[in-house]
């Protein structure tokens, strides 16, 4: 499994501690940056996973910025990508299981990293209950 990974300089720490916590679970990680906390435009970093996982290049994805918020909307405009805040474990769950979302996302300043790495486990071990859900999915793209 590879995962890509980038987060704009509110969410550096935190994807700098996500990176390691994959790898340590033996993940394979691309890290697309940032590479400090200087300020940048999240929409580029957005950008960047997106094309990964489009290009077939990573499994899935996870964007970190300051909410989750503005990095998620500028995800989610690419067509193919789903990708989804996980602000709870059920949601992390149900991400994968219903909406077969892709990335993942994260609040740098808005979450606790134990909760973060906890529902990066669930949401990697789900699988996508596909049926009626796929039908949805293949509207999100129509």
């Amino acid at each position: 499994m590879k995962i890509a990974i980038a987060s704009d300089h509110a969410g550096f720490d935190t994807k700098t501690f996500i990176v390691g916590y994959l790898k340590g679970k033996g993940i394979e990680v691309a890290d697309l940056g940032t590479n400090n906390d200087t300020s940048v435009d999240y929409p580029l970093y957005a950008d960047k996973v997106a094309a990964h996982i489009l290009a077939q290049k990573a499994d899935y994805g996870i964007l970190v910025c300051g909410t989750g918020i503005g990095i998620s909307i500028r995800a989610n405009r690419h067509k193919g990508i789903r990708a989804a805040i996980l602000y709870s474990d059920d949601v992390a769950l149900m991400a994968r299981k219903h909406n077969d979302a892709n990335v993942m996302v994260f609040g740098g300043r808005t979450m606790n990293i134990n909760d973060i790495c906890r529902r990066i486990d669930i949401f990697l071990t789900a699988q996508f209950d596909g049926g009626r859900h796929q039908t949805r999915i293949d509207l999100l793209d129509k």
